[in-house]
């Protein structure tokens, strides 16, 4: 079942904490609040980061569902508070307040502001968007933390790197990289271990160095000017088995819940698996990944265009 870890996230921008409960980690899972934090001080890294991220130094309290430093297999329910809150508790007091704050009502585009009033019958936006705000994504950063824990005890490894800023493109994409390459090859995984640590030390977890530089150069301008970029990343799977998820429901698709669960990120507008929309632009001859065999390797391809799902299911290449 495709469902058989949830989570689910409480907690406003602004409010005391933000929170989640983790279901369906089974019992003894070796678990520390420091690995989970380790993952929370990534996010906040990053060249040109918003003030909030300035002003905020994430760190997450376990509040149930561990002992001894391993997983019971009950409920996980973790918590960020947010270090903002008493400059807040008037404006976000939850009982009512003789002087409440002024109501904001001039809305944001872009924002959930305008269609969040409307469709919840809001006098005041601040209601929508304390719940809104891509703050929400700290405590969701915790969540993964711990599934990327689990996924580690079955040789799986999740990496990520920004290839894009404001237009500037960096070399090369892990799409490219594997193309004409076995990406079983050892050889092969341990360059891309390589690259990834080097992303590690970037400061816009870009692999490419002179496009850090440029990008780097673009976001200062950016910032003179009271504008801002978008750009774009690359998350990668490594040592995903044959297997996960189905062709059977349109829902319990690897590439349906993987499309569904970046695309509720607020910043997120578009979602490309393997060559995505390039695929558009080429023939089918030069789309699909030849299946090869051989004795030490088993099954494998000399590129991934694919993305490591067909048919809605996990082949074995990286995802």
């Amino acid at each position: 079942m495709m469902d058989r870890i949830k989570f689910l996230t409480a907690g406003e921008s602004h409010g005391q904490a933000l929170t989640c409960i983790v279901e369906g980690i089974p019992a003894g899972l070796e678990l520390s609040e420091e690995e989970i934090n380790t993952d929370l001080r990534r996010r906040q890294r990053g060249y040109g980061r918003g003030d909030r991220m300035r002003i905020e130094q994430d760190r997450v309290k376990i509040l149930a569902g561990i002992r001894y430093g391993k997983t019971l297999g009950s409920p996980i329910a973790m918590m960020v508070e947010n270090r903002d809150w008493p400059n807040w508790q008037e404006k976000m007091a939850l009982n009512p307040v003789p002087d409440p704050a002024p109501v904001l009502q001039v809305p944001r585009p872009g924002h959930a502001d305008f269609a969040g009033m409307v469709k919840y019958r809001q006098n005041d936006l601040r209601t929508v968007l304390e719940r809104s705000s891509a703050r929400e994504t700290t405590i969701r950063v915790a969540a993964g933390a711990v599934a990327r824990k689990l996924l580690l005890q079955f040789g799986i490894s999740i990496h990520g790197h920004v290839v894009a800023i404001g237009g500037i493109k960096a070399g090369t994409g892990m799409i490219e990289y594997f193309d004409a390459k076995n990406s079983h090859d050892p050889v092969i995984r341990a360059q891309f271990i390589e690259i990834m640590d080097k992303v590690e030390r970037s400061p816009l977890a870009c692999a490419d160095e002179a496009a850090t530089v440029a990008m780097q150069k673009a976001i200062d301008e950016a910032r003179k000017a009271g504008d801002s970029l978008g750009g774009m990343f690359e998350n990668i799977a490594i040592g995903v088995p044959v297997g996960l998820g189905s062709h059977v429901h349109w829902d319990r698709r690897l590439d349906t819940a993987l499309a569904a669960a970046m695309m509720s990120i607020p910043a997120i507008k578009a979602v490309e698996i393997g060559l995505g929309t390039a695929c558009a632009q080429k023939p089918g001859s030069r789309i699909h990944d030849e299946i090869f065999f051989d004795k030490v390797t088993g099954y494998y391809r000399m590129c991934n265009h694919a993305g490591g799902i067909e048919g809605g299911i996990s082949n074995g290449e990286p995802v």
